[in-house]
């Protein structure tokens, strides 16, 4: 198994770190709070949760799922293109995703704060099915070998079907902003070397 990247390892064990703390000392979680990402509305809100809330996870299954995507897609892509691009779209599927969920937050009266670097991983994906679209994936669930751009384009169409239909909790618009942000940057990178 390759050694993870420097910028893929710090933001797992970051997460990680984190995660465990809150667990073990309930005092530490409690503080946690600010760093969530709570709608405009309730008055919660700090410019430093649109960054700390993607290193925040509710549960086992949460943080076990966003690193499995960390390391499955996110360690191949710093590998290509290094640790400052890489950490560039990061950034950019994290800030993106948080804006989106602001605003539909907004939109909706939620007062829910939200966690987690699904929105991040989210623009990884999308990363992954733009540079290598043809790349063969088997995904757990269900584990049928599909190349990336149809990976991509199901869990879309998942996560947008997800969002108008399911009050389950879940920021599926902080995901599809994600990956919007990751096409964004992406796309701003193409034309700019075009040019």
């Amino acid at each position: 198994m390759p050694q993870l990247p420097p910028v893929t390892k710090a933001f797992l064990l970051a997460c990680v770190s984190l995660f465990c703390l809150s667990e073990l000392v309930p005092q530490v979680g409690m503080l946690f709070g600010w760093l969530q990402l709570w709608p405009i509305r309730t008055g919660l809100f700090y410019p430093w949760q649109l960054i700390t809330y993607a290193f925040l996870h509710g549960g086992f299954l949460h943080i076990f799922f966003n690193m499995l995507g960390l390391w499955m897609f996110g360690a191949e892509l710093e590998r290509v293109w290094g640790g400052k691009r890489y950490t560039q779209i990061l950034v950019a599927s994290t800030l993106s995703a948080a804006l989106v969920q602001l605003l539909v937050t907004w939109l909706m009266g939620s007062m829910s704060p939200t966690i987690g670097a699904s929105g991040a991983l989210y623009g990884l994906l999308l990363s992954f099915g733009m540079l290598f679209p043809d790349r063969i994936i088997v995904p757990l669930i269900p584990p049928i070998p599909m190349k990336a751009k149809y990976f991509v384009a199901i869990f879309g169409a998942l996560e947008l079907f997800w969002g108008y239909s399911n009050r389950d909790g879940v920021a599926h618009f902080a995901h599809l902003g994600g990956m919007l942000g990751a096409y964004l940057l992406i796309r701003y990178w193409r034309m700019s070397r075009r040019r």
